[in-house]
Parts: C-alpha cells; structure tokens; sequence
C-alpha cells in the first residue's frame, strides 16, 4: 500500500475531531497511511441559530465535505452516520466504520438538578422545566407522547456550548445522543438513558461512517482493515428503512439494529407524527448478511401501518418551514 498522506476531511466541532482522529489513529495502527485532517465548515456550521428543521436537515452537515471529496481534494470523509442522507451524493460510498457506541438518546440534567432513576421521575422532572433542548423532529415527536408537558425547544452548537447553557439555568434539561457525550468525556452527565421502549435511537446513532470515492482501492483498503463488520451491518439495516420510507434526516424515523444468535440482527423501527399523536412500530428479524433485506421489510411492515401519512405530513409541516425561512 502507498504511503502518501490520505487527506481526510471532516467539520471542525469538538465531536467531528474526535472521530475523525480516531479514525486516522486506527488507519495508522493498522499500517496505513498517515491521515493529514483538513477541516471543512459545512452550511450547518455557518447557520448555528437556526433550527435544523427549518434550514434544510442534518444534509447541511455533510454536503460541502461530499463536494470536496467529489473535487479529489480529500481522499475520505468521516461523518456521525446520523448526519448523512439516505441517498448519497453521486460517485461515492460509505467504506466502512467503527465500533458502534451506545446507541441510545440520553437526558442530561443541570448539575444542580435531582437525578432520575425512572420514567415516571424523568416525567415530573421535564414536567416542570422551563424548557427541554433537542433540535431533532425524532426526539421531539417520540418525548411528547411520554411528556405531554415538557416544552422542547431548539438548541445548536459545540457540546461544550450546549452544556453550559443547560447549567446556566437556560433549559431545564437536554436530550443528546449518548455516544457523543461518552466519547467526549461527558458520560457523568447522562442523568437517564432512555430505553428504545421509549424512544427510538435515529438510524445510526452512535456509528461513526467513512465515505470515500466508488472505486477508490487505495483508500477502500485502507478504511476496510478498521471496519467493524457488525456495526457495518446494523448501518445498512438502518438506512435501508430511511431509504425505503422515502425519508431524509429530519424525518421523525428511528431505527435501531442489534446483532442477535446465530448470524441474525433483529431490527425495531418506528416513525412517529410530529406533534406525537401517533406512532407506527415494527420488529423484524433476519440474518445479518440480509441487513438491507430486513431494513426493506421493516420500512414495507410501517408503511403497511399508515408511516406513509405521517411522513407526508411531516414533509409539508418542513415545507412550510423551508417557505417560512429567510
């Protein structure tokens, strides 16, 4: 294999340079070839105010780093496989990814704040918050059926930012992925995990995905000795549903695959209307090596159930946003 550099690119916010240099040490461990980082600011980066439902979707986190990798001035790309759309940019493929972390949404608490130890306490907690932070459609529609009334408000920035508002006493608490607070050093501060009972993980959550150029051997070697096959499994079963439903990132979809006996995953999706007043759910087995197969049939069982009518009123409900926005 060549030595020369591999120039991967990633966004610049505390939690893209952990996976991004996590990647390149275990490209390295491996014998590969050194990364060199270039970072990229993404749309999403410029536009920190607003809500992702409002701007156009997670999209915005990944589309200047796909064009830089269609242009060949990176080699590989490394994004939380939550952000990239179902469909991806034309000419590339995700190669490969890492060990998945936990994969469940976390409540986090300010530090002066009661800890809870259950669903029912986590109920009076968010009861009686001023206001709780997530910018995903997801949680929000999956929370408002367990919390009719917490009051979910929008919330951007690095994790660092995000906490220190919580602690400032401007939300009373927030709802963040917690793979992201673990691999940051911030596990102490999940006050509750949810269970995907209650609240469905988005498809991918805690994967961190490689995208490279379709035929790039070079790299494709290189990112293939650090993949993790069975987090590459689920990530296929999971956006095999997004894709099948027709769904982008901001899409109330969630989708959680989990490596189950003898070669099989079992599959648990769910999509959910906005304003929580309804929720299609499906479990769906099958062999690991058929996870887009089970992905389909997981999206076929929801849109059976009438996920079709929820999506399509939640993409008009994001089209008047769009309209709305400046």
């Amino acid at each position: 294999m060549s030595t020369a550099p591999l120039r991967l690119g990633t966004r610049g916010s505390q939690l893209a340079l952990y996976q991004a240099r996590s990647v390149a040490t275990q490209i390295a461990q491996t014998g590969g070839p050194p990364c060199e980082l270039v970072i990229i600011k993404t749309s999403g980066d410029h536009l920190q105010d607003a809500p992702l439902s409002e701007i156009g979707g997670k999209r915005l986190f990944v589309k200047e780093i796909e064009d830089a990798l269609q242009r060949h001035e990176i080699d590989l790309a490394v994004h939380s496989s939550k952000d990239m759309p179902a469909e991806l940019a034309d000419g590339l493929t995700i190669a490969g990814t890492l060990a998945r972390e936990d994969p469940h949404d976390a409540i986090v608490l300010p530090t002066s704040a009661r800890a809870a130890h259950s669903l029912e306490e986590l109920t009076a907690i968010l009861g009686d918050a001023p206001k709780s932070g997530t910018s995903s459609v997801r949680r929000i529609a999956q929370l408002t059926r367990l919390f009719p009334t917490a009051h979910f408000a929008p919330i951007r920035g690095n994790l660092d930012t995000r906490l220190r508002k919580l602690d400032a006493g401007e939300y009373g608490a927030l709802v963040l992925a917690a793979a992201g607070l673990r691999r940051l050093g911030f596990a102490d501060r999940i006050a509750f995990a949810l269970p995907v009972s209650a609240c469905v993980p988005s498809p991918g959550q805690g994967i961190i995905a490689i995208e490279i150029r379709t035929g790039d051997e070079r790299v494709a070697q290189a990112v293939g000795a650090i993949t993790d096959a069975v987090a590459a499994l689920a990530l296929d079963a999971e956006r095999a549903v997004v894709e099948a439903l027709g769904g982008g990132c901001q899409t109330p979809i969630g989708a959680l695959a989990t490596p189950i006996r003898n070669d099989e995953i079992e599959l648990l999706a769910a999509v959910t209307a906005l304003d929580g007043s309804r929720m299609v759910r499906t479990v769906v087995h099958g062999k690991r090596a058929d996870a887009r197969r089970v992905g389909t049939r997981a999206a076929h069982d929801l849109l059976a159930q009438g996920a079709g009518d929820i999506l399509e009123d939640a993409r008009r409900a994001n089209a008047q946003n769009d309209h709305r926005s400046p």
